[in-house]
């Protein structure tokens, strides 16, 4: 490798430092002589496609960074992108790889033992409330002081103020870097399947009144009567042909999964649900389960599970059941998934609906407040040697080149070593038994990136299965959202507005998650139940003073973009 190369050239240079070096990095203080760096190490920023690095450098001044990764990942010292980096920048980084739930247990040990940290978290996954707590301690790198090293990242933030804004705490200051992967799915994350050998059976016995084997195609609008026809057949009977007539499941879901879950049924009376049962409509913060509609959506819903025309495990299943329960025979007559490649064996027999249409006629969907843009996905820690080589590296991230890499696999692994003839990244075909998800997770580290619409326009193609869920979402989503109704974005809060949601907002979601699962389940939700549910609201999970700390935080963030 070039490093244990160079290492040979540069034995008496390195020796030379060992006095003022210690565990392999440079004693030299964030900020302190980057002339220093220039001149002995030939540190540049300006140039994207030159080393950051020359060789003495390279020998000079590394970084330890702590990761955690999904467990069919490589370690990232071994992935290629990161081999790649090195080869290109100079820059060499020991990574540090442990489990997800490993990162979970040992999270607040390296934020306590300052003796004992690495120079930077990668997928730290901070949220801004730990940002303010631990900037305020000092402890982590304010980035925006040195947005000088990082001409990519500081593009970006010139270009789009809503990204500033999200970045940017109380004090004015920037102390993480963002991923951002912008493709329009994630504020609609359900889509409605159905299986139309089934429904044509049940349109052919006369059990689906209104529609006939004509209709049976993608975009079909059922009503709810209709819809309640549709799984009461295949309630009834054995639908896929094995002879026994209970195992189908007339609908299911993943009950407040991410994705495929119960939210798009609220839809059917006019209300744009969400996990957090909080959206923004005209400009303010709206939580559904204020509104009485939502009694009467929950009790319409729960006599759907009641009567058996919702599967129960959908209250109790993982993602990874759901998915495993509707591959081989066909047991799913409809479900909730962004597509139905992933979920059964044969897509084809599927059709995607539109939204259902409610007892009064409202048709609308989920608007989720899954976010396109994540922060606190990297901080880096204060009094870092070196720390403007450090963020220079981390810049090169953000070039949409290495964006889609970082993303989604490397050139020569996951994409071709020539470009396309518009220059674009060409994906190589699979080979062997292995999926897209596979190559993908084993090569991708993810993390922090840049993919907007001039990366899919100019650098990258959209991978297939992201094509087809962005058209569909097209077709029989986003017609549905009515103007004026968004997700609430990721917020900046003042330290008194986290103090007041860290008082409040667990004990509200709990209650509200206690309330609504013992509703579906149970038959539904009483007049004198909801009267109480609404004064609980109101008073001891002081919902208000929740509202409003959303609200101020959501009118700082449109006035700033």
């Amino acid at each position: 490798m070039k490093r244990i190369a160079s290492l040979l050239l540069l034995a008496a240079l390195v020796l030379s430092l060992a006095a003022c070096s210690s565990g392999g990095k440079t004693t030299q203080q964030s900020g302190s002589d980057v002339d220093t760096l220039v001149s002995e190490y030939g540190f540049q920023w300006t140039d994207p496609d030159a080393p950051i690095l020359n060789d003495a450098g390279a020998q000079a001044i590394s970084f330890n960074i702590y990761s955690s990764k999904n467990a069919s990942a490589l370690d990232y010292n071994d992935m290629k992108i990161m081999q790649d980096l090195y080869e290109s920048t100079n820059v060499y980084v020991n990574w540090e790889n442990v489990s997800e739930s490993v990162y979970a247990q040992q999270k607040n040990l390296i934020f306590g033992n300052a003796a004992d940290r690495p120079d930077a978290i990668y997928h730290a996954g901070m949220s801004a409330g730990e940002i303010i707590k631990y900037a305020q301690r000092n402890v982590l790198l304010p980035i925006s002081d040195y947005l000088e090293y990082m001409p990519n990242f500081s593009k970006i933030l010139e270009e789009r103020p809503d990204i500033k804004s999200l970045l940017t705490s109380e004090d004015g200051k920037i102390y993480s870097l963002p991923r951002v992967e912008e493709m329009g799915l994630l504020q609609n994350p359900n889509l409605l399947f159905l299986n139309k050998n089934w429904a044509q059976q049940a349109v052919d016995a006369g059990a689906v009144s209104g529609i006939n084997d004509a209709d049976l195609v993608d975009g079909l609008t059922l009503t709810a009567d209709q819809m309640e026809q549709m799984l009461t057949y295949f309630r009834d009977n054995d639908m896929n042909g094995n002879g026994v007539a209970d195992d189908e499941r007339p609908l299911s879901f993943v009950y407040n999964n991410w994705q495929g879950n119960q939210c798009d049924l609220y839809g059917m009376f006019g209300l744009n649900d969400n996990l957090e049962h909080r959206v923004v409509v005209d400009g303010k913060i709206t939580y559904t389960v204020q509104d009485d509609r939502f009694q009467e959506a929950t009790n319409f819903i729960a006599n759907w599970v009641s009567e058996g025309l919702i599967d129960p495990v959908s209250f109790e299943q993982s993602q990874d059941n759901f998915l495993a329960n509707g591959k081989g025979l066909e047991t799913y007559g409809a479900f909730y998934w962004w597509e139905s490649e992933t979920v059964v064996s044969n897509p084809e027999n599927y059709i995607v609906c539109a939204p259902l249409v409610g007892p009064d006629g409202d048709q609308t969907i989920c608007v989720s407040n899954n976010p396109e843009i994540g922060t606190g996905e990297v901080i880096i820690f204060n009094g870092v040697p070196n720390v403007e080589v450090l963020l220079a590296y981390f810049d090169r991230y953000y070039d949409p080149i290495i964006s889609a890499q970082i993303n989604y696999g490397p050139i020569g692994i996951v994409y071709e070593e020539e470009l396309d003839e518009n220059g674009m990244l060409v994906q190589k075909e699979l080979t062997g038994d292995v999926t897209a998800d596979e190559l993908r997770l084993q090569n991708a580290p993810l993390g922090i990136i840049y993919l907007s619409d001039y990366a899919w326009e100019n650098v990258v193609h959209m991978e297939p299965r992201a094509q087809l869920r962005l058209e569909r979402l097209d077709a029989y989503a986003t017609p549905y959202v009515p103007e004026g109704v968004k997700p609430t974005p990721n917020l900046q809060f003042t330290l008194e507005e986290l103090n007041t949601l860290s008082s409040y907002e667990s004990n509200l979601n709990d209650y509200i998650r206690t309330n609504l699962i013992q509703w579906l389940i149970n038959g539904g939700v009483s007049d004198d139940q909801w009267a109480t549910f609404q004064e609980d609201l109101n008073g001891r999970t002081n919902l208000p003073a929740i509202q409003e700390v959303y609200q101020a935080a959501y009118d700082r963030y449109t006035a700033n973009t």
